[in-house]
């Protein structure tokens, strides 16, 4: 199995995932700004007409876009590694909290703010509608150790998107304590350090190739 990945983003979720399972597939990183895949410079567009990691193609042939279709397809693929959830109520749990990550998190809060094109008023405005969205996860959050009952795709994603606050200093964690202990104590787990220390050594190669680019 091929994934396209670029350093930091969301599709960082999957290879935590894939590090928790013990899995290893084809990781192609594709640069955010050209959308050109680095390993042979053709145009990614081809991959996925949005442009957007991550993607996955099987080895079937199959592809796949869309983060929480992704992480679902691997969570189900490596179903040993319970990093999934089960058929019923669990499975449709596991849906309810990639969909609130996605849509409510992912890009109803971080993606505006991380814009660096966005308007000041956009902005604001994203912190008055949004920060609910993180009074509601730490509530939900206090005395939990996972999103689910034990560490799963959802917490792979969680984590991904969370860890972007290091960009955002608007948002103040302090604030919302049991969100932050949750980042903390997922950042500490060897699958996530892993894939952070990872991507994070790619995303600064990045940083350089354009600077010399420029």
């Amino acid at each position: 199995m091929d994934l396209y990945f670029s350093p930091l983003a969301c599709s960082m979720a999957t290879r935590i995932a894939l590090y928790e399972a013990g899995s290893q597939v084809n990781f192609i990183e594709v640069d955010p700004k050209t959308k050109r895949v680095l390993k042979d410079d053709s145009d990614f567009y081809a991959v996925n007409p949005l442009g957007l990691v991550p993607v996955v193609r099987t080895d079937d042939g199959v592809t796949l876009t869309e983060n929480a279709a992704i992480l679902q397809h691997v969570a189900e693929w490596l179903s040993d590694s319970n990093i999934g959830a089960r058929p019923g109520i669990e499975r449709s749990k596991l849906q309810q909290w990639l969909c609130f990550i996605g849509t409510e998190l992912h890009k109803g809060l971080f993606t505006p703010l991380l814009g660096k094109t966005v308007p000041a008023e956009v902005k604001a405005y994203t912190l008055e509608r949004y920060l609910s969205r993180l009074d509601y996860l730490n509530k939900y959050l206090e005395g939990r150790e996972f999103v689910l009952d034990h560490f799963s795709v959802a917490d792979a994603y969680l984590t991904t998107v969370l860890n972007w606050s290091i960009a955002t200093p608007m948002i103040d964690f302090s604030k919302y304590p049991a969100v932050k202990d949750y980042l903390e104590r997922m950042k500490k787990r060897p699958s996530v350090a892993k894939a952070l220390a990872e991507e994070f050594a790619l995303y600064q190669a990045e940083v350089a190739r354009h600077k010399a680019a420029a």
